[in-house]
């Protein structure tokens, strides 16, 4: 079987966590110029680099199919790796309707009419569509893509980058005179933005040296991630653009300002494309969650299916008829509640980052995140951030309740379908991807 080489690895992981610096807008709406670049500057620090360390000790150590499923429950057992597994897949239900939701969003800019109505939820159900179909050619045929649609979508915003220090310098128009917005949706978004990392762990099995290449592929990755970020804002506020009304799709505006309208054409073009890349990769991470759970007795054994290249194409069409039925929420909704439950499965995994230097500590680990105390107090920033998170969604609602509510019923419905789980297709014996994981 063909295996997912180093850059598209890259390139696909900066797809799960990031796109380009589309939906960043509302972190400047939110924050203004200034505070949005301190925001973007830190999170990476607070939140990124800490993920991607865990993530390069683990995967490394552990490259097995199904990534942080494996981990957890080496670490504390079926229970607890069933509730990742199930915090992970509930969660992938909401953050997999956002990326639709782009696509069909600037693609309405480019052709409103084709978007009007009910016209746009066929559009998602396209894109849902097209992306399980691309995800059976395998694993390598994603990531080579990735690196395609990669340098695709970031033309545009180094055009943008460079004619805004051009235009520039005007930064004391806008940069400090900013007053409206609301942190706490500046936050929240930055963190959306910046999460995903330990999606890129569920397919260690189908890439090529997983041992040398996850820990690079992370380090390189979080660079672009931040970079790709951070340049286009400061570029913008350098060269005195107003934020008043900055929010998602406000790049066209920005690009439209400082190079004309074909420039303002292509960041609408890259939009298309930074939801189709996005959720094109994450169909790739989330879908062998489920087949690995079938391999280890928890679902049925018809999501074990592969076709000759290696691909779970019976979980590819069940996550894909899932996440087609999540079409039609809000942005806000969907990113509060997707920020809660991806949170409450992040804190898991540094839990087992921690738990498995004590429990084997003798484990081979090629790459390390730090020493003992490191691991076990690298988790600490990320969980304070998800807190806070979880604190400032107190008040958004989601199926007419409080989306904080709303999360902690659905991971409170975890044990209850580990017990139905166990019942409907028995426990098996802990599977290959738990006990002998791939090895290079």
């Amino acid at each position: 079987m063909r295996r997912m080489r180093l850059v598209p690895l890259i390139a696909a992981t900066y797809f799960m966590v990031s796109g380009g610096p589309y939906g960043i807008e509302d972190i400047l709406g939110g924050a203004g110029y200034s505070k949005a670049l301190i925001i973007l500057l830190l999170f990476p620090f607070l939140w990124s680099l800490p993920t991607t360390l865990m993530l390069g000790e683990l995967a490394s150590a552990i490259p097995a199919e199904g990534g942080f499923y494996v981990w957890v429950r080496r670490a504390m057992g079926p229970f607890w790796g069933y509730q990742e597994a199930w915090l992970s897949l509930t969660a992938s239900i909401f953050d997999m309707a956002i990326y639709p939701t782009i696509f069909v969003l600037y693609l309405g800019k480019f052709f409103p009419a084709w978007t009007a109505g009910s016209r746009g939820i066929f559009w998602e159900l396209a894109l849902v569509i097209a992306c399980c179909l691309w995800n059976l050619c395998g694993a390598p045929a994603v990531g080579e893509g990735s690196v395609t649609l990669f340098v695709i979508l970031l033309t545009p915003f180094v055009i943008l980058t460079v004619l805004a220090f051009l235009h520039g310098p005007h930064w004391h128009q806008h940069a400090t005179a900013f007053t409206g917005g609301s942190i706490s949706t500046a936050v929240i978004v930055a963190l959306w933005n910046y999460m995903g990392w330990d999606n890129a762990s569920t397919f260690a099995g189908e890439v090529e040296n997983p041992r040398r290449n996850y820990p690079r592929a992370m380090l390189t990755s979080t660079a672009l991630v931040a970079i790709s970020y951070i340049l286009p804002v400061a570029a913008v506020a350098y060269a005195g653009l107003s934020i008043e009304q900055f929010s998602t799709g406000s790049w066209t505006d920005a690009a439209r300002t400082l190079g004309g309208p074909l420039l303002a054409g292509a960041i609408v073009l890259c939009g298309t494309i930074n939801g189709l890349g996005m959720f094109n990769a994450l169909v790739l991470s989330y879908t062998r969650l489920p087949m690995v759970l079938a391999q280890d007795g928890m679902l049925p054994a018809w999501l074990t299916l592969r076709n000759k290249r290696g691909v779970p194409w019976a979980a590819i069409v069940a996550c894909g008829i899932a996440w087609a039925a999540a079409l039609g929420f809000r942005f806000e909704e969907l990113i509060s509640i997707d920020l809660i439950l991806y949170g409450t499965s992040l804190i898991l995994e540094f839990i087992a980052l921690a738990v498995l230097r004590f429990k084997e500590p003798d484990l081979p680990r090629p790459f390390r995140a730090g020493n003992l105390f490191v691991a076990c107090t690298l988790g600490i920033p990320p969980t304070i951030l998800i807190l806070y998170v979880m604190y400032a969604a107190r008040d958004e609602r989601m199926a007419h309740m409080p989306a904080l509510l709303f999360g902690f019923f659905i991971a409170l419905a975890g044990p209850i379908f580990y017990w139905i789980s166990r019942k409907c297709w028995g426990q098996k014996a802990i599977g290959q991807t738990v006990l002998a994981p791939t090895g290079d």
